[in-house]
C-alpha cells in the first residue's frame, strides 16, 4: 500500500514538473512574440526593400502627421532629378525669401545666399534643414507650389493612397491636410534607396558647410549605433510625435522600418531597432531554382507568331523565414492565348511552397507584343509565297 502511494505521489509530481516546464516554455514564447508585437508607435511597418514583402505591420495605413519624415519624398525627387540629368550636384542654387522664412531645423540661409545642390542635399539628409529643402524644391520645380504638386503626383505614380503633402518639409503647425502612413513612407524609402547617390549623405554622422562654420550633425542616431544602417530620416513635431524611417542592410538583404507617433525620441529608435533586429534574425533572401523545362511554349491563336515562351527572371530573390525548409514549385500556365497580345500580359504562375504553405507567387508574363493577323497580312504572305 505504501509503495502504491509513493508511485501515485511520484506520478503527480512528474505531472506538475511537466506542466510547469510547459507553462514556462509557453510564457517564453509569448514573451518573444511580445518583443515584436508590442509597439509604442501609432503606425509602424517592417518591409523588405528587395522584394516589397511586409514582414510586420501595425496600423500601417493609418493617416499620421509624418513631420520631417515627409522629406523622404522630397529627397526622392531630388535624387531622381540628379540621376536623370535634370540638375547636377555642382549646380548653384540661390536662396529665396520663402526658403529663408522656414522655421524648425535649418542652416540659416540668407536671402540670395548661394549653395550647391550637393551642399543643400547634404543639409536636408543629415540635418533635416527646412530652408535647404525648400530651396531645392524651388530649384527643381520652379516654385514651392510646383514641387509640392510633384510630390503628390509621384505618390500617385507609386500607387500610394494614404498620403497628401502640403509642403516639402513636414512642418505641420499651419497645414490642414498633410498626412502619410507607415506603409506609404516605406514604399517611398524603397525607391529612394535604389539611388546609390543618397548613401553618400545618409551615412554621414558629422560634417560642415561654409568652410567649417556650420556644423551638420545627423539626427538619425542609429547611423552611429546600428550595425548595417544605411539611412534614412527622422521627424519630430508636437503634432506628429517622434518619427523615424530607418533603412539597413545585412547579408545583402535590405529592410526598412517606419515608426510614426512615438512618445519619446528613445522610443522611436528602440522601436525601429527592434523591428530591424526581428527581420534580420528571422528572415533571409533566397534565389529560386526554377525548372525551366516546366515553362513551356504557349500557342498564340490568330497571331503573327505561333507561340511564345513565358518570361521569368532567373536572378530574382524571394523572402523566406529562416529554417522554413525545402522549397517546392508548382507551375501553372495557359495552353493558348488569342492575339493581339501585349508585352507584360499574364501567361501563368509559379507558386513556391514551404511544406503545404504557399510563400510566394511569381507571375509569368509575355516579354513582347504579338499582333493579330489581318486580311492584308495574310494576303501579303500569300503573295510572298507565290
Amino acid at each position: 500500500m505504501v509503495i502504491c502511494m509513493k508511485r501515485v505521489i511520484i506520478f503527480f509530481l512528474t505531472l506538475c514538473i511537466c506542466f510547469a516546464f510547459s507553462a514556462r516554455c509557453f510564457a517564453e514564447e509569448n514573451q518573444n512574440e511580445k518583443k515584436i508585437v508590442e509597439e509604442t508607435a501609432a503606425s509602424s511597418i517592417l518591409m523588405c526593400m528587395d522584394t516589397g514583402d511586409i514582414i510586420y505591420e501595425n496600423n500601417a495605413y493609418e493617416h499620421c502627421s509624418p513631420a520631417s519624415v515627409t522629406k523622404v519624398m522630397s529627397i526622392l525627387l531630388v535624387v531622381e532629378a540628379i540621376d536623370s540629368g535634370k540638375i547636377s550636384l555642382t549646380d548653384t542654387v540661390s536662396a529665396s525669401e520663402n526658403a529663408v522664412s522656414k522655421g524648425g531645423s535649418q542652416i540659416w540661409l540668407e536671402v540670395g545666399e548661394k549653395m550647391t545642390v550637393d551642399e543643400l542635399l547634404k543639409a536636408v539628409v543629415v540635418a533635416s534643414a527646412n530652408d535647404a529643402c525648400t530651396a531645392l524644391g524651388e530649384y527643381i520645380a520652379g516654385s514651392d507650389t510646383g514641387f509640392i504638386k510633384m510630390m503628390n503626383d509621384r505618390a500617385k505614380e507609386l500607387g500610394l493612397e494614404n498620403s497628401n503633402f502640403e509642403n516639402s518639409t513636414g512642418l505641420d503647425d499651419t497645414v490642414t491636410n498633410h498626412y502619410s502612413c507607415a506603409y506609404d513612407i516605406a514604399v517611398i524609402a524603397k525607391e529612394v534607396m535604389k539611388h546609390e547617390l543618397v548613401k553618400n549623405y545618409t551615412s554621414i554622422w558629422l560634417d560642415y558647410l561654409r568652410d567649417g562654420k556650420t556644423e551638420l550633425n545627423n539626427t538619425n542616431k542609429l547611423v552611429n549605433t546600428y550595425n548595417g544602417i544605411t539611412g534614412l530620416k527622422t521627424g519630430t513635431t508636437s503634432n506628429a510625435g517622434f518619427c523615424l524611417c530607418a533603412t539597413a542592410e545585412r547579408d545583402s538583404m535590405n529592410l526598412v522600418a517606419v515608426v510614426l507617433g512615438c512618445e519619446t525620441s528613445d522610443e522611436r529608435f528602440s522601436s525601429a531597432t527592434n523591428l530591424l533586429d526581428f527581420g534580420f534574425a528571422n528572415y533571409e533572401l533566397v534565389t529560386p531554382e526554377f525548372d525551366y523545362s516546366q515553362i513551356k511554349e504557349i500557342r498564340i491563336k490568330n497571331g503573327k507568331e505561333k507561340g511564345i515562351t513565358p518570361s521569368v527572371s532567373g536572378d530574382q530573390k524571394i523572402l523566406v523565414a529562416k529554417g522554413s525548409g525545402e522549397i517546392t514549385y508548382k507551375y501553372e500556365m495557359v495552353e493558348e492565348i488569342e492575339a493581339p497580345m501585349n508585352k507584360g500580359d499574364k501567361l501563368g504562375t509559379i507558386t513556391l511552397y514551404s511544406g503545404d504553405t504557399a510563400i510566394k507567387t511569381i507571375i509569368l508574363r509575355a516579354d513582347k507584343d504579338v499582333e493579330a493577323v489581318t486580311f492584308s497580312y495574310i494576303f501579303k504572305k500569300m503573295l510572298c509565297s507565290i
